[in-house]
């Protein structure tokens, strides 16, 4: 089917989209739009890019890269759960070098604007990444995925650790143009989840992405052994939605000004909407892609919609819209005034 069948616009009779200016700023980046890809969820955004045109959303999370090339987890790698899905993909794919060739050059051809992620299994790991990205015009900002195991410390993972988040982070500023906005992706997987905010904001990050997968598991009972080769997995999709909110709200509360993507189980207008009024400044679509490539654009319109339906006139005036105290209910006069007849 050609794009132009897929983005021939609103259908006849069809109510117009309400003027909402939809623009949203991180730190120094400002977006047309709020709606992003979630990372690993579109690849570099190729695929997409027959459905709708991918420069016409704020921004493409790129597939989580890494330095060198990587094959991934053994087969199964995905299970569906209730409202949800189970992926132990393994940040699958062909490394740095191929990455900037490859897919970075046909986003910057494209006129994307590309939000790239990267991942490493040392901190030195994600230094050196960096500095290959820093040189390049086409990069719009960074995501860091903190989400994977740290090798040279028996495998914890980055982000479950303040110090060792902080330690990535501060890796990655030093290794990057000052000006360039970094994000630093946070798991749930954590006591507090405003803690490790700090440490990465205090370690140089712009902003956070809130949230990544939370770790789960699925038994078959059929053959009584787990559905992944992996054994565990990360959960996304609707099931996790309640919990990314919360997520939002929490480091929204803690700093009122941070820069703030919010992710996870998002696949409606009226999805995004409880994100941006829990704090978000703006939201990427992921596990509903799957079945929808379309998502990203669909979801981008239906935002507008509801933000004029509710009488805002920009994103911006909605965001943590939530944190605000309540109207006062109107006093009531307790004296009864009676009419005689």
């Amino acid at each position: 089917m050609s794009r132009a069948l897929i983005s021939r616009g609103p259908m006849p009779g069809a109510t117009p989209v309400p003027d909402v200016d939809m623009s949203t700023r991180l730190g120094p980046l400002e977006l047309p739009s709020p709606v992003m890809t979630a990372s690993g969820c579109a690849a570099a955004g190729r695929e997409l890019d027959q459905f709708f045109d991918v420069s016409s959303i704020g921004a493409v999370v790129t597939k989580t890269i890494m330095l060198q090339a990587r094959s991934g987890r053994a087969t199964p790698r995905m299970a569906e759960t209730p409202s949800g899905m189970l992926n132990s993909i393994g940040l699958q794919g062909p490394g740095i070098d191929a990455f900037l060739e490859k897919d970075l050059s046909w986003l910057d051809q494209r006129g994307a604007r590309a939000i790239v992620s990267i991942a490493g299994d040392t901190v030195e790991d994600f230094g050196k990444i960096a500095a290959k990205l820093r040189t390049s015009r086409a990069v719009t900002a960074l995501e860091v995925n903190i989400s994977c195991p740290n090798v040279a410390d028996r495998g914890q993972v980055f982000a479950c650790r303040s110090s060792s988040a902080a330690e990535v982070i501060s890796a990655v500023r030093r290794h990057s143009d000052p000006r360039l906005p970094i994000f630093a992706k946070l798991s749930p997987d954590v006591t507090d989840i405003v803690e490790i905010a700090d440490s990465v904001v205090r370690a140089g990050a712009t902003g956070v992405t809130v949230m990544n997968t939370t770790l789960g598991m699925v038994i078959d009972t059929d053959t009584m052994r787990p559905k992944l080769a992996g054994v565990t997995g990360g959960l996304s999709g609707p099931a996790i939605r309640p919990m990314a909110v919360r997520t939002v709200w929490q480091i929204r509360q803690a700093f009122p000004d941070l820069p703030i993507i919010g992710v996870g189980g998002i696949r409606s207008g009226r999805d995004a909407l409880e994100f941006v009024l829990a704090g978000a400044n703006a939201v990427q679509a992921g596990t509903v892609i799957f079945h929808d490539p379309s998502a990203p654009v669909r979801i981008q319109e239906e935002l507008q919609r509801a933000l004029g339906e509710r009488g805002f006139r920009s994103l911006a005036d909605a965001v943590s819209y939530a944190h605000r105290p309540a109207d006062p209910e109107p006093e009531v006069d307790d004296e009864l005034d009676f009419i005689s007849e």
